[in-house]
């Protein structure tokens, strides 16, 4: 077992996190601006724009995979464009890994980032709007200071969902060796190669990666019970 950690390739793990990482910042960004900026919107454009947010959370991860397929080929305007002017391909590369796994993950931070917007107690907002702090302000002093238990946890899953994410990755980024090779594409190709014996140690290497995950979790839960709940 110790020969066969020693000898084992572990760019795939290191793949995994970078592009978990990234798109997990990325996620927090753009996943509490746009909870917070469609709070303020109508019902009706809210259920739209939230709907279009949220559509990749229920589309199998290939078929997000062949529209950021479409979007991102070099054959098409975007793609076209980015590489011509900028330099830049998506596809076959590490940028497509971090665009794939952003993806799929925002769903998940801009689905936790709202539901804690929501939770704040309106009251809040009213006491500094009384107090003249602008709307800028009373978001990012009183509104999420008080979401911050929800958004942590949000994140955290997020980053699991980014490490995790296949489908997509693979249609976007391939599988290329030591560049766009993450865990779940280095286990789904050495069983097909019929080498159990290295899937079952990147399996345990995932499991190992999910426990502390969803340790993090029970942690950040337990204290912003404790700040709720005192017995």
């Amino acid at each position: 077992m110790i020969e066969l950690l020693k000898g084992l390739d572990w760019s795939p793990l290191i793949i995994s996190l970078k592009t978990g990482i990234v798109a997990t910042v990325l996620c927090f960004i753009f996943g509490t601006m746009a909870a917070g900026w469609i709070m303020g919107r109508r019902t009706g454009v809210r259920a739209v724009i939230d709907s279009i947010l949220t559509l990749p959370m229920v589309l199998p991860p290939t078929a997000s995979g062949f529209f950021l397929l479409l979007l991102f080929s070099r054959r098409r305007p975007v793609g076209m464009t980015l590489y011509d002017h900028f330099d830049i391909k998506i596809v076959q590369s590490w940028a497509g890994c971090v665009i794939a796994a952003f993806v799929i993950s925002f769903p998940l931070m801009y689905r936790n980032a709202r539901a804690a917007f929501e939770q704040v107690d309106i009251n809040l907002i009213y006491a500094g709007r009384t107090l003249g702090m602008s709307d800028m302000k009373i978001f990012f002093q009183v509104v999420f200071p008080a979401a911050r238990p929800g958004i942590a946890s949000g994140t955290v899953l997020t980053f699991a969902r980014a490490i995790g994410e296949y489908g997509a990755t693979s249609m976007l980024a391939g599988n290329i060796p030591g560049k766009t090779g993450t865990i779940s594409q280095r286990i789904a190709m050495v069983i097909q190669n019929g080498d159990y014996i290295t899937a079952g140690l990147w399996v345990g290497v995932v499991m190992v990666i999910a426990f502390l995950i969803m340790l993090i979790m029970n942690i950040i839960s337990g204290r912003s019970g404790r700040q709720q709940i005192k017995w």
